[in-house]
C-alpha cells in the first residue's frame, strides 16, 4: 500500500512525535514498546528498523486479532477478563516510550458483546495506564500513535482503500520531502495560540452552536496543550477542565466507532458536572453503559478545539484520531467523557497527587471517549473580571 519511502517518512514522523511528546531526551538503550495490529506490519517493520538505528531497544507487541477480541470478551470468565500477565507491570515501570499503530480489521465485531465486560477489563488494567502517566509526568516516558489504512476503515468511511490512504498521506504530510519540518512549523504556530489562551484569566467557557449550549469551567491551575507529538496527526488544542463546573447540552454530529460498536448522534445533558441524560440516534444503550463504566465515566475529562487552518482533514475517517482533528469548513470541537489529562495542570506535575487531583476537579476514569462536533460554533470566554473574549469562531482561533 505505502511505498518504502512513504513508510520511512511515516516512521520518521512517529519518531518526531515520540521525541516531542517526551520532556527528557531519549538515550541509547531506552526501551520503546511498539503495539501494532497485524495489518500495520509494514509500518511496524519500518518503525522497528528506525528504532534500532536510534540505538533504542524495540519491544514489539502484536495486538489481539478481531476474532481473539470477540472470543476474549465473549468467553473469558471473570478471572481471565481481569488478570494482568506476569511482567506487564514491571514492563510499564521501565518503559521509556510507546508507539501504537492502529489498523483494525473490523470496527463492529464487538457489537454483540456486553459493554460492561469491556469496561470490566479496562478498569482492571487502569493501574498500568496510571504507571505510564506518572512516568510521563517525571519525563521518563512518552507516547505517540497513528493509524494505518485498512479495508474496514475505508468501508466505514465510505471510501476506497486508496482514497483512505491518500487522506492519511495528506493529513500527515507524507507527500512532502520532509514531513517533520511541516510538523515543526505547525507546532510553532500552535505554541502562539496556546500562549494567548494561557494568558487569559478564564472563569468559564461558553460553547454555542445550532445544537449545543454548553458551559465548561477550566478550573484552577490549568493550561492549554496540543500539537505535542502524542498523536500523528494532531492539531487540537485542549485542556482538562474542572469537571464539577460543566453544565448544559453537548451534541456529537460525527459518528463514532468504539469497542466494536457504531454510535451516531450522541447528545449529553450535563448538570452539576455529570451527565444526567444521554441519547443517540444509534447506539443509545451502548452510550448509557459506557457512561456507567465507573464513577467518573459520566464526567467531562477534556475540552478541545481544532483550527481549520492547521488541519487538512476534511472527511469522516471512522477513526477518532483523525475525526477529533477534523479541519473542514468549520474546524471542530470535541469533548471527552471520562479520564482527564493530568499534564494540563499548570503547576508542578510532581506535586499533583490523587488528593490534589480531586481538589482541583481533575476527573478519573477507565473511560476516555472523544465525541466530535463539526458544526459552525462560537466559544466565548468569560474572564474572572467579568469581561468576555471571543476565542473561537468559524473554525478559527481569534487571537
Amino acid at each position: 500500500m505505502f511505498s518504502n519511502e512513504e513508510l520511512k517518512k511515516y516512521a520518521e514522523t512517529l519518531w518526531w512525535g515520540l521525541e516531542t511528546a517526551r520532556t527528557k531526551s531519549f538515550e541509547p538503550g531506552d526501551f520503546v514498546l511498539v503495539r501494532f495490529d497485524l495489518e500495520a506490519l509494514p509500518l511496524a517493520e519500518a518503525v522497528f528498523e528506525l528504532l534500532l538505528e536510534k540505538k533504542i531497544n524495540p519491544v514489539m507487541r502484536l495486538n489481539m486479532s478481531t476474532t481473539m477480541e470477540k472470543g476474549f470478551y465473549g468467553k473469558a470468565n471473570d478471572d481471565q477478563l481481569t488478570v494482568v500477565a506476569p511482567g506487564d507491570e514491571e514492563l510499564m515501570q521501565n518503559l521509556n516510550g510507546l508507539i501504537s499503530l492502529i489498523a483494525p480489521s473490523s470496527l463492529t465485531h464487538l457489537k454483540e458483546v456486553n459493554p460492561a465486560r469491556i469496561g470490566q477489563a479496562a478498569v482492571a488494567r487502569k493501574f498500568l495506564r496510571d504507571i505510564m502517566e506518572k512516568r510521563e509526568i517525571s519525563g521518563d516516558f512518552g507516547w505517540t500513535l497513528c493509524v494505518y489504512p485498512t479495508k474496514a476503515y475505508a468501508e466505514a468511511a465510505g471510501m476506497s482503500i486508496e482514497e483512505f490512504k491518500q487522506q492519511v498521506v495528506k493529513a500527515c504530510f507524507l507527500n512532502e520531502d520532509k514531513p517533520f519540518e511541516r510538523w515543526v512549523s505547525i507546532f510553532n504556530e500552535a505554541e502562539k495560540v496556546k500562549s494567548w489562551l494561557n494568558g487569559l484569566d478564564v472563569e468559564t467557557l461558553h460553547l454555542t452552536s445550532e445544537s449545543m449550549d454548553l458551559t465548561v469551567t477550566p478550573g484552577k491551575d490549568r493550561r492549554w496543550l496540543g500539537v505535542s507529538g502524542h498523536n500523528i496527526p494532531s492539531f487540537e488544542i485542549f485542556l482538562s477542565p474542572d469537571w464539577r463546573g460543566t453544565t448544559g447540552t453537548y451534541y456529537a454530529d460525527q459518528p463514532s466507532f468504539r469497542s466494536g460498536n457504531y454510535v451516531e448522534g450522541v447528545r449529553l445533558q450535563f448538570e452539576n458536572g455529570k451527565v444526567v441524560e444521554s441519547d443517540a440516534k444509534e447506539g443509545a444503550e451502548f452510550v448509557r453503559k459506557q457512561l456507567a463504566m465507573d464513577e467518573g465515566a459520566c464526567r467531562l475529562g477534556e475540552f478541545s478545539l481544532t483550527d481549520r487552518r492547521f488541519s487538512q482533514i476534511d472527511r469522516f475517517m471512522a477513526n477518532t484520531l483523525f475525526d477529533e482533528n477534523f479541519g473542514g469548513e468549520y474546524g471542530n470541537c470535541h469533548v471527552a467523557v471520562g479520564a482527564s489529562y493530568a499534564d494540563t495542570y499548570a503547576g508542578d506535575q510532581n506535586a499533583l497527587d490523587e488528593a490534589k487531583k480531586q481538589e482541583l476537579g481533575f476527573n478519573d476514569s477507565a473511560l476516555h471517549w472523544d465525541l466530535v462536533n463539526t458544526e459552525p460554533k462560537t466559544v466565548t470566554a468569560t474572564l474572572k473580571d467579568g469581561s468576555t473574549v471571543l476565542i473561537y469562531e468559524n473554525g478559527e482561533f481569534q487571537q
